[in-house]
């Protein structure tokens, strides 16, 4: 079944579309941002991605026939809001922090202006995709890290949803995972995929020996062995004795990872497979990685966590109403005053404050009528008037994603419950 995005909401986007056509306020303009107001979990900094899924999605966002008969035999909605969806075309403008940039409490992510009509149906579409893939790409980032040069390869599609799956191994690449077992991600985004074998591999044969021998006929020399299905030792063995020193790596998926591995690093190497790597897996998150960084490991292979992003599943991101056409035609700053969710109204600009050596200090965030301040300007146009602007390449957001990182004082990149790496100052 093929699907519109415009149903990917909830039920009162469109009552308060029909209440707000009706009252007249439909048709002010209107300002929407996209922040946190807390990273979850005691993180130091949040990862932005799927802005440009967001830009595609809202491209996307057309009434047809079956959904507009689908809101009217349901009673969603009243015949004069159906015509009005009927000929819905999103024509504001939309602002981003590019992907791959970094976001703290407060940063604007993203601001959408149009008449309220237009962008109150956009929240709970620009939150699903914000919230799951800045939540993937922040967990990423802190798994990237904590494995310092090591690569890690993304293997968590049969943990999520399959359509979830995707956009986690995207965000992740972002992030600066080096490759996926997503074929999807590699066909729609271009991220790199691997894989070789799982234990049913081996079962299916009638030894290992066999198991391995046809995996590096139809693979090559320089493929994967998967060496804990029986006995890891006399595995490593079997698969030196048929590959040669030529055998490009060994996979662990069980026990005692740090201990295994220099058991099997010495094995290696007393066999004259001195080149062989050995990569592991078995549930691994970051802090999983952190504590092998001392064992002779060359890469991870993460899936559960990643997926679920480490534990925070969600990147707490909310979409806020911060500014509006009053009667007389001007745009007037609104804000919440609910205890614990407040916001700050007015249309946000916001900046990177970096020392001289490089290092961001703060994240100042101005209202557009003020002067701008110094520093790297983090609000881009995604949409202008309706119109996507040119996307990114996901390597040149891979690429503002290291740069991003490099800028951050040493301590945002402890693993332990914190504060913010640096400070929102609101001018």
């Amino acid at each position: 079944m093929t699907m519109s995005s415009a149903l990917l909401t909830d039920h009162y986007e469109l009552t308060m579309l029909q209440a707000a056509l009706r009252s007249g306020a439909a048709h002010r303009r209107a300002v929407f941002e996209v922040f946190a107001r807390h990273l979850p979990g005691g993180r130091r900094y949040g990862v932005v991605a799927g802005a440009e899924r967001v830009v595609d999605a809202l491209t996307g966002f057309r009434f047809g026939d079956a959904e507009l008969e689908f809101l009217k035999s349901t009673r969603v909605v009243d015949p004069p809001t159906l015509a009005f969806l009927a000929d819905y075309r999103f024509s504001g403008n939309v602002y981003g922090y590019r992907e791959g940039d970094l976001y703290f409490p407060g940063s604007p992510i993203m601001v959408i202006e149009g008449t309220f009509a237009e962008a109150v149906l956009l929240e709970t579409l620009t939150l699903s995709i914000l919230n799951h893939d800045c939540a993937i790409a922040s967990a990423a980032s802190r798994m990237v890290h904590a494995a310092g040069n090591r690569p890690i390869i993304e293997m968590g599609s049969r943990r999520t949803h399959e359509i979830a799956a995707v956009a986690a191994a995207r965000a992740a690449y972002i992030a600066g995972f080096a490759s996926t077992s997503n074929l999807m991600a590699g066909h729609l985004y271009g991220v790199p995929t691997s894989g070789t074998s799982a234990h049913a591999f081996t079962l299916v044969h009638d030894d290992e020996r066999g198991a391995f021998q046809a995996q590096i006929d139809a693979l090559g020399r320089d493929t994967t062995l998967l060496v804990d299905t029986y006995d890891v030792a006399h595995a490593v063995r079997v698969g030196v004795e048929l590959a040669g020193a030529e055998l490009g790596a060994v996979r662990l998926d069980s026990g005692d990872l740090a201990a295994v591995a220099h058991e099997v690093r010495g094995l290696l190497d007393s066999l004259g497979a001195f080149d062989t790597r050995i990569v592991v897996t078995s549930d691994l998150d970051e802090y999983a990685i952190a504590a092998l960084a001392a064992a002779p490991v060359d890469g991870y292979g993460v899936g559960t966590a990643l997926v679920t992003g480490s534990g925070a599943p969600t990147a707490a991101l909310v979409y806020k109403l911060v500014a509006r056409e009053d009667a007389s035609g001007e745009i007037r700053p609104v804000a919440k005053r609910s205890v614990g969710k407040p916001s700050k109204g007015g249309r946000k600009l916001a900046y990177r404050q970096l020392n001289a050596e490089g290092i961001a200090t703060a994240e100042t965030v101005i209202t557009a009528d003020r002067p701008a301040p110094e520093g790297r300007p983090l609000l881009h146009p995604l949409v202008t008037n309706g119109t996507p602007a040119a996307a990114d390449s996901i390597q040149a957001a891979r690429e503002r994603h290291r740069a991003s990182m490099a800028e951050l004082p040493q301590e945002a990149h402890q693993l332990s419950r914190g504060y913010a790496a640096i400070p929102t100052v609101f001018d």
